[in-house]
C-alpha cells in the first residue's frame, strides 16, 4: 500500500486521539518505525496490521473507525486538495456522485502510482444510486460512506447514505438525495485555487 495512504491513517489517528494513541498502535502492531514515509510502499499485511490494532486500542467497530477516517480525509484542511479533486466532479451531489466511475483514472492523473478503488455508479428511480467499490484491501465501502457524507454536507444537500452490502467482491453504498440545496454549500468555482 502506499505511504500516502497509511500516513493518511497515521494522521487521522494522531488528530483525532493523540500521539500517545498512534503510539500505543504502533506498538501493538509491531511497526519497527515511528512514521509512515510518504513516498514509500508497505506491504499490506503491514497497514491491515496497523489497522487491526487500532480498532483494539480504540475499543471501535472497524466499520466506524473507517467511516470517521473517509469524514477526515475530507474535512481536515491538510487533505483539502482530495477534496478540491472531488469537487472537479460535478456542480451538483447528483453530479459529483455520477462522476465517481472516473475518480481512479483521475487520481492516477494526478498520482501515477497510487491505489486507487475501482467505483461503478448504478442510477436508480429518481435521485438515488448504488456505488459499487472494489480496492486491494477491505474496508473501502466504508470509507467511502464517511467521505461521501461529508462531500453531501459540502455541497449543501440532504442524503441519506447506507452501507448496501456486497456484490461479490464490491462494497456497496446506497445513496438517496432529498434535496440538492437544503442548506448553503462550500463555495467552490473552477480554477479558482483557495487561498
Amino acid at each position: 500500500m502506499h505511504g500516502m495512504i497509511n500516513g493518511a491513517f497515521q494522521g487521522f489517528l494522531v488528530e483525532t486521539y493523540g500521539r500517545d494513541t498512534w503510539d500505543e498502535v504502533r506498538s501493538v502492531a509491531q511497526l519497527r518505525f515511528t512514521d509512515f514515509e510518504a513516498m514509500l510502499r508497505y506491504e499490506d499485511k503491514v497497514t491491515l496490521d496497523c489497522f487491526q490494532a487500532a480498532t483494539d486500542v480504540l475499543h471501535k467497530h472497524p466499520n466506524a473507525l473507517l467511516e470517521d477516517l473517509g469524514t477526515f480525509l475530507i474535512t481536515h484542511e491538510p487533505y483539502a486538495p482530495l477534496k478540491r479533486l472531488l469537487r472537479f466532479g460535478g456542480a451538483t451531489l447528483s453530479e459529483f456522485i455520477l462522476s465517481l466511475d472516473e475518480l481512479a483514472d483521475r487520481g492516477r492523473m494526478a498520482m501515477p502510482d497510487i491505489e486507487m478503488p475501482e467505483i461503478e455508479v448504478s442510477p436508480g428511480a429518481e435521485a438515488s444510486f448504488r456505488i459499487k467499490a472494489a480496492w486491494s484491501l477491505p474496508g473501502v465501502g466504508p470509507i467511502l460512506l464517511g467521505a461521501l457524507r461529508a462531500m453531501a454536507d459540502d455541497y449543501g444537500a440532504l442524503a441519506t447514505l447506507s452501507l448496501d452490502g456486497f456484490d461479490g467482491n464490491k462494497e456497496c453504498i446506497r445513496i438517496d438525495v432529498f434535496d440538492m440545496a437544503h442548506s448553503e454549500g462550500n463555495a467552490f468555482v473552477l480554477g479558482a485555487v483557495p487561498t
